[in-house]
């Protein structure tokens, strides 16, 4: 299968199905605390009040997601984008890039004017470099894997969108 098969949704929590919500936790569960060996609390809260970026393959397997979060609600002044995860049959197919696009193009139409501010793995910070995030302050650890905050400037939808190529 090639990256261009996935499908993309967007949806508020309250729209999620059953099996999505089910499909987006049993994803990062898999990932987070099984692959990465990372024990943490991922009922935070957030989900309710987030949107909820889902990435189907032609077999209707979930092959990546990201939660996005509104201003104020991780970080004060910056929409956020978190828990950005790709199963493990789809690394180093592009499928991380292209759900980064959509995450972008969806936060920017959902949180317009807001700058977006992340915590990223620190091995990954060239990734996230190249969809405009840097560096800012020291990394630190989180849930005893270092991390470092990353920020992007606020941009207009129609900017992102000739940016994502979508």
């Amino acid at each position: 299968m090639h990256v261009d098969q996935i499908n993309f949704r967007c949806k508020p929590f309250s729209e999620l199905f059953a099996n999505e919500l089910y499909d987006a936790w049993a994803l990062r569960e898999a990932v987070f605390v099984v692959e990465q060996q990372c024990i943490y609390l991922d009922a935070d809260g957030k989900d309710p009040q987030a949107w909820h970026l889902l990435g189907y393959d032609a077999t209707g397997t979930l092959a990546c997601y990201a939660r996005l979060l509104p201003p104020g609600l991780a970080y004060r002044g910056f929409a956020s984008i978190g828990r950005i995860v790709s199963a493990l049959q789809w690394r180093g197919r592009g499928v991380g890039k292209a759900l980064m696009h959509q995450a972008l193009k969806h936060t920017s139409r959902l949180f317009s004017g807001y700058p977006i501010k992340i915590s990223a793995q620190t091995y990954l910070l060239d990734f996230y470099r190249s969809f405009g995030f840097e560096p800012q302050g020291l990394p630190y650890l989180e849930d005893g894997i270092p991390h470092t905050a990353m920020v992007r400037p606020a941009v207009s939808v129609i900017t992102e969108d000739l940016h994502s190529g979508k």
